[in-house]
């Protein structure tokens, strides 16, 4: 049997075992058997969602489908991890925080341009936006006004390259517009946002590392990374506010990948994957998803995912990922990229 592309790739790239942040590759062999290969499934993605795809592996291996299945797993800031890929760590199936980070994968021919046609659009977990606070929430913060006053002092990832770093900015953003304020007034917002913030670690998970570690008054987080903090024997307050925006999780099996990848995403939108997402803090792609009603870490464990008043969404209020990483993310003249210039605290 000749050696596949993936194959090869496995030859020149060994990928960490599961639990393993960030990326860690070294030369190396796999002298697995064609078997192997095909019942070892390489899961690349962000940081934040680790726990609940560990969760729903423990479950995948005891169906029919996951027997004798087998993962590699790396997980680091999403822009990074799609970077990677493209240049061509071994993945079979990709998780990833913002969309254009699959797009990328596309262009670069590695996943097709279906990848997001069925009914979930490609989206296979969810969550908001929110503010995590100290012990009491000593500085009162409840609204986005209040993260733009003098010393409130601000961590959140990178834009660069944290996927979760671009949904805190479009949330900034968009609740100006969204309460009817203009798009200038919207950009002041977000130079004020970003002359607060006091730390900009790479990714989710470090962000959410560096404020357990004293840094900062609040942390622009996921609401799931907040109740697997809680989880953790780590939690911190958090503050769902009135207006936030809806984030999307993409999923996408690569072209080349073992046919045990499909299977695997077709769990992952499953009642059991989507519940085992929930039980972890993220809100399932689903309404009708059975978790039990009860998530230990939040809030409200009886009532773990309220009802936001005013969800802002992607495709609602801002248009397609394509267009809004140029507006907001151009490496050159994107609003966000300038405010963190105009901020001083960019590499």
């Amino acid at each position: 049997m000749s050696i596949t592309r993936k194959a090869a790739k496995r030859l020149g790239v060994a990928v960490s075992l599961a639990g393993l942040l960030g990326l860690a590759a070294c030369g190396g062999s796999s002298s697995g058997s064609s078997e192997d290969d095909e019942n070892t499934i390489s899961i690349v993605g962000f940081a934040v969602p680790e726990a609940a795809n560990k969760n729903i592996a423990e479950e995948f291996v005891k169906t029919d489908a996951g027997k004798g299945v087998t993962f590699k797993t790396s997980y680091g800031a999403s822009g990074d991890q799609s970077r990677a890929v493209e240049a061509g760590l071994d993945a079979d199936y990709v998780h990833f925080s913002v969309a254009s980070d699959v797009t990328r994968l596309v262009d670069s021919g590695q996943v097709s341009d279906t990848w997001d046609d069925g009914e979930n659009k490609g989206v296979v977990s969810r969550s908001v936006v929110v503010f995590g606070v100290r012990e009491g929430n000593p500085k009162n913060i409840k609204t986005w006004d209040d993260l733009v006053k003098p010393g409130v002092e601000i961590v959140t990832p990178n834009p660069a390259s944290s996927g979760a770093a671009r949904w805190n900015a479009l949330a900034a953003y968009g609740q100006v517009t969204a309460n009817g304020g203009s798009e200038q007034e919207a950009s002041d917002y977000i130079d004020k946002f970003f002359a607060n913030v006091v730390s900009l670690p790479g990714s989710g998970r470090d962000a959410t590392t560096a404020f357990l570690g004293g840094t900062g008054d609040v942390l622009m987080a996921y609401e799931n990374e907040a109740i697997l903090a809680a989880q953790n024997g780590e939690g911190f307050e958090y503050i769902i506010p009135e207006t936030t925006l809806l984030i999307e999780n993409p999923g996408a099996v690569l072209e080349d990948a073992t046919p045990k990848a499909q299977d695997w995403l077709d769990f992952v939108l499953s009642d059991e994957g989507q519940k085992q997402f929930a039980l972890t803090g993220f809100r399932p792609i689903r309404d009708d998803v059975d978790f039990g009603g009860t998530v230990e870490g939040a809030t409200d464990p009886s009532n773990p995912f309220p009802e936001v008043p005013h969800l802002l969404t992607v495709e609602n209020d801002f248009g397609s990922w394509g267009e809004l990483s140029t507006k907001y993310f151009d490496e050159e003249n994107g609003i966000v990229t300038k405010a963190i210039a105009k901020s001083g605290k960019g590499e």
